[in-house]
């Protein structure tokens, strides 16, 4: 029978694998260390993604996923997907724009204050679903782990 240890391991591994698997493709992409990557937010997969799939998931298989305890789980993590891949890429965005107002600006007064706004805020719907097709593989092996140990 499983535990609440297995829910919270289950969420922790999948987030670092999400957040180690963002290393490596910025590795990949730019040839050059990042460990900023491993506590940044969006990108490739969706580490928040993960955690909540992997939750549910852990739940589900532990409960029931007919349980009142995974509804909960199910109705939460899907707020945090949609917030994730909707408000938070929305500012992002908006990030993005207002960044390159500031620039035009600073380059007519290039004595002005000068700070960046975080750009990469949200995901794409593909890295949401990459985070959860993750978070839902690790809370499977990490069950499966658990009923065998």
């Amino acid at each position: 029978m499983g535990t609440g240890i297995e829910v919270i391991t289950a969420a922790f591994i999948a987030t670092f694998i999400a957040q180690l698997l963002k290393f490596i493709f910025y590795y990949s992409k730019h040839k050059a260390i990042n460990f900023k990557i491993f506590a940044s937010t969006g990108g490739m997969p969706s580490s928040h993604s993960a955690a909540v799939v992997s939750t549910m998931t852990s739940v589900g298989l532990i409960e029931g996923f007919d349980s009142v305890i995974f509804s909960v789980a199910l109705v939460s993590g899907l707020i945090v997907m949609y917030d994730a891949a909707g408000l938070r890429r929305s500012a992002g965005q908006m990030a993005t724009q207002l960044n390159m107002l500031v620039d035009a600006l600073y380059e007519q007064r290039p004595h002005s204050f000068r700070n960046k706004l975080i750009e990469l805020l949200g995901h794409t719907p593909l890295e949401v679903t990459m985070g959860a097709l993750l978070g839902i593989a690790m809370s499977i092996l990490i069950h499966y782990t658990f009923l065998l140990g």
